[in-house]
């Protein structure tokens, strides 16, 4: 018998969180978290449990401007080094985003090394701002290239990191903030101090402080004043500023 060929892995955008908006005008890639090295295949349920909260309350956010938000789910669980799968199967749903709904903003929402799928990606032409909720990053090395940036250039990005984290560095977030920092000013970057990987201390604040940079990026809302005072500061102060308690309960001026 002839042996049957390996189907080829495709990357797919999960169904939209909620009801779809009959006209979508904004869109949020959701990128759940990864290994750095891996073959398998993600298993959907638990790969997906890390953002699913955080897109349910987007979904809320942006009913009435037509905001959709979509699982990615990826190919592999691995980063696999210069393969960098996660960050292609990003580049891969914003080209489907294209597709389905035409010209309309995306925003890339990562967690863990989806967070780093997303800073990666975010050159995609539909992408207009990258949220990068406690990101790997790989360590600092002399013989590698850094951590690309220029790709950053005319988005909004938002980093934020618990400063007790023990699985992602929050000091190699801050300086790939700082380098991407001096080639595009709307870049800040907020530290979640004694909070841990998962930021489930401080998940309201964090989650406000998502919505309002999505809502404001992708429609244009204000900014809450400490978002607006972060993009605007010089480093380091933009780029470690602390997210107060209570960030949420009055968000506005």
């Amino acid at each position: 018998m002839a042996q049957q060929a390996t189907p080829v892995r495709t990357a797919r955008l999960g169904r939209a969180l909620g009801t779809e908006p009959t006209a979508v005008s904004g869109v949020v890639l959701l990128l759940p978290g990864g290994e750095e090295a891996s073959a398998r295949r993600p298993s959907p349920m638990l790969a997906t449990a890390s953002v699913r909260a955080l897109g349910r309350r987007l979904t809320r956010a942006g009913r009435d401007e037509g905001l959709v938000v979509h699982v990615v789910h990826y190919r592999f669980r691995g980063w696999n080094g210069a393969e960098a799968h996660l960050a292609r199967d990003a580049s891969w749903a914003a080209d489907e985003v294209v597709r389905r709904y035409g010209d309309v903003p995306v925003c890339l929402a990562g967690v863990d090394m989806g967070g780093r799928a997303a800073l990666r990606a975010g050159g995609h032409p539909a992408v207009n701002s990258v949220l990068a909720l406690s990101p790997w990053l790989p360590e600092e090395d002399v013989a590698a290239p850094p951590e690309p940036v220029k790709q950053l250039v005319g988005r909004r990005v938002l980093i934020v990191h618990g400063t007790n984290d023990e699985r992602t560095d929050p000091e190699l977030s801050f300086r790939l903030a700082a380098r991407a920092k001096k080639a595009n000013r709307d870049i800040c970057r907020f530290e979640v101090h004694s909070d841990g990987h998962a930021l489930h201390a401080f998940r309201d604040e964090v989650f406000a402080l998502a919505e309002d940079f999505v809502m404001g990026a992708l429609f244009g809302r204000p900014f809450a004043r400490p978002v607006e005072d972060a993009l605007a500061a010089p480093p380091p102060l933009g780029l470690r500023m602390p997210l107060a308690s209570g960030f949420g309960r009055s968000l506005r001026r």
